[in-house]
């Protein structure tokens, strides 16, 4: 696929794990990225620049939301008008634990990312994309979310309910954007290799052999990466608003 011919796709969360999965399927498939994140130095940049990738890396907090427009508008005059956004930049619980010990802190950080910091993000690159249309191009808002939008967490209950928001943040942008032609998904991966289910992988493991993941595997990264790049690039025209699970069956309700 020629660099850039599909616009350019900002990615939240962007440094390392599913977010940098994530670019680089999108990067294969035609993207210029917008890679965002925390740090103040992109990881993963130099892997882009040297596959001759169109690619720049802005340190940003996506909590912070009087940031947004100054980041929106540094895209654009670095790459061009946003055609994909990928909202996967989130936090875990500070503690995993009891539900009754669930601190403040740990709630508001969870709302302040996950679902603050996403939902006004969405709200300005939506803006910007009703008045930057490129011809030819496919525009859509994919969501990470989680398993736990609708599969119980207990002990990262400030987690659950920021997830579950989510679903409906994509159901609501999908209304609003549809006659637009911006499409709008949410994808839920499960139980995914990464550094953040790293510290529960013992606990994990046996889960996942049992069947407690009817594929009975580990989630990659790029099994993510595979479900955003069908979507971004137009791989299901006519549907928008759904939530697609990424999970190796785990969310299968059975008896």
């Amino acid at each position: 696929m020629k660099r850039g011919s599909r616009g350019v796709a900002l990615v939240t969360g962007a440094a390392r794990g599913i977010g940098h999965a994530i670019s680089s399927r999108l990067a294969v498939s035609g993207f210029d990225l917008a890679l965002v994140s925390l740090e103040a130095e992109a990881p993963t940049l130099a892997h882009f620049i040297r596959d001759g990738v169109p690619a720049e890396y802005f340190s940003n907090d996506i909590a912070d939301i009087d940031g947004h427009s100054e980041l929106i508008d540094r895209v654009e005059n670095a790459l061009g008008p946003i055609t994909c956004l990928v909202n996967n930049a989130g936090v875990t619980s500070m503690v995993r634990g009891d539900l009754l010990d669930v601190t403040p802190e740990s709630f508001d950080r969870s709302v302040a990312v996950n679902l603050r910091g996403t939902f006004f993000l969405t709200q300005a690159v939506a803006r910007r994309m009703l008045v930057t249309a490129t011809p030819g191009c496919h525009q859509t808002i994919i969501t990470i979310s989680s398993a736990n939008a609708s599969i119980v967490g207990e002990n990262r209950g400030d987690y659950c309910m920021t997830k579950s928001a989510l679903a409906m943040m994509n159901k609501l942008f999908a209304s609003r954007l549809a006659s637009s032609g911006i499409t709008t998904f949410e994808i839920r991966p499960g139980i995914i290799e990464t550094e953040m289910t790293a510290p529960a992988a013992e606990r994990y493991e046996p889960f996942i052999q049992t069947g407690g993941v009817p594929m009975r595997r580990w989630g990659q990264a790029e099994d993510v990466a595979q479900a955003v790049a069908t979507l971004a690039t137009g791989g299901l025209p006519f549907t928008t608003g759904v939530h697609i699970d990424v999970g190796g069956g785990m969310q299968l309700h059975r008896v």
